[in-house]
């Protein structure tokens, strides 16, 4: 079994080798665990997991590898009194405590579930009583209560008072949605440091250097270490963004952290011949694109951010856009960007699996050169590779 199981997380893409394996092998015949399957959770996945982004893929190997032993081992536990009551106060109002009267009180409703878990022996679907499926006990899923308490499945009404689910492992994985800490660590992958400006940072070297060659303290001075990437950052703003917006935040907010030298324009769907800085005063104050191809060297790298969602003809032909005429395709403004700055990508907070089904985001694709890539740590990371590779 624990062959398969490393077989199993090899396969997963899990980098175990036989040495760890060797080493959980040692543990457990020293008795550095005690014999339970939560125990020998933790254990192996302190042994074989080394990177916080395959967590969730070994949780799903454990599962999948030792299900029935799992399933066994649970069987005819309690549930934790204190632990119920302290769900109860943290989730609960006690005006809400006091409205449970589908089966009585609270403690009669726990109380009920304790039983009806300690006799009920198989599966069961439909019905009042049992916990299961698709009926209307207090216990289960799928069906519909009044007030109960969700065990496993997905919720249908929002009517569980609680929801007990038997996975409890938290899922990471790297190609989860980021969050602004993760952003920051991928953008830190595009830095090329130099020391510019003002000398206002001690150089302790040089100061130790210069003092022994001279036989007094002669303290040296130096310019701050800074990343000198510039960046140009375009935002797709509005429409099928809406539901983007909070990574969006995030990606802005670790972008302005990261980068000194950082400039930033909002469109949307498509680059045309004007974008803007406030969201509020697009119609009056505008950019024109020109100004930015004018302003802004080839040596800035550029970020495009967007679902390229968009009807196939605000690409492609003059007056395509959807809030002005546009006398120009954005295709061609898109390829002139393209042609200032050859360091360029488009992070698309899609899950790559749909953009084959989009004909706007395949057409985008196709003019960034393929360089489109997904809004995910792995994606951002292999975005960053790309602007750091020389043109």
């Amino acid at each position: 079994m624990f062959l398969n199981f490393l077989d199993e997380l090899r396969a997963a893409g899990i980098p175990a080798s036989l040495k760890e394996h060797l080493t959980l092998l040692e543990a457990m015949d020293r008795d550095v665990i005690g014999w339970s399957p939560e125990e020998f959770y933790y254990l192996a996945r302190a042994t074989y997991v080394k990177d916080e982004g395959l967590l969730d893929r070994f949780d799903r190997v454990f599962g999948r590898v030792f299900r029935g032993i799992l399933d066994s081992a649970g069987e005819g536990q309690e549930i934790p009194e204190d632990w119920l009551r302290a769900v109860a106060e943290k989730f609960l109002t006690p005006e809400q405590m006091a409205e449970i009267e589908a089966l009585g009180s609270w403690e009669e409703i726990m109380e009920t579930l304790k039983q009806r878990l300690e006799e009920q022996k198989g599966e069961h679907h439909g019905g009042n009583k049992w916990i299961g499926t698709g009926g209307t006990s207090p216990y289960g899923n799928s069906g519909y209560n009044p007030e109960g308490i969700r065990i496993g499945g997905q919720s249908l009404h929002k009517r569980a008072i609680k929801v007990w689910d038997k996975r409890e492992f938290k899922n990471l994985d790297n190609d989860v949605e980021l969050g602004t800490r993760n952003i920051k660590v991928a953008l830190r992958r595009l830095r090329r440091f130099a020391r510019e400006g003002a000398a206002d940072e001690l150089d302790l070297d040089g100061t130790i250097d210069g003092t022994a060659r001279r036989g007094f303290l002669d303290i040296q001075m130096r310019p701050e270490r800074r990343n000198a990437v510039k960046l140009l950052l375009f935002l797709d703003i509005g429409g099928s963004m809406d539901p983007h917006i909070k990574i969006c935040e995030e990606l802005f907010s670790a972008a302005t952290a990261e980068f000194k030298h950082l400039e930033f324009f909002y469109f949307h769907n498509c680059i045309y011949e004007g974008v803007w800085k406030d969201n509020r005063r697009r119609f009056q104050e505008r950019t024109p694109t020109w100004d930015v191809l004018h302003k802004y060297g080839h040596d800035y790298k550029l970020v495009l951010v967007g679902d390229a969602s968009m009807s196939p003809y605000e690409i492609s032909q003059p007056g395509g856009s959807v809030e002005h005429f546009n006398e120009e395709a954005g295709a061609v403004w898109m390829q002139r960007m393209l042609n200032v700055y050859s360091s360029s990508v488009w992070l698309n907070p899609v899950p790559e699996a749909y953009w084959m089904h989009s004909q706007s985001t395949r057409m985008m694709r196709e003019l960034m050169d393929n360089r489109m890539f997904p809004l995910t740590l792995t994606g951002l990371e292999d975005a960053m590779r790309s602007l750091a590779r020389k043109k």
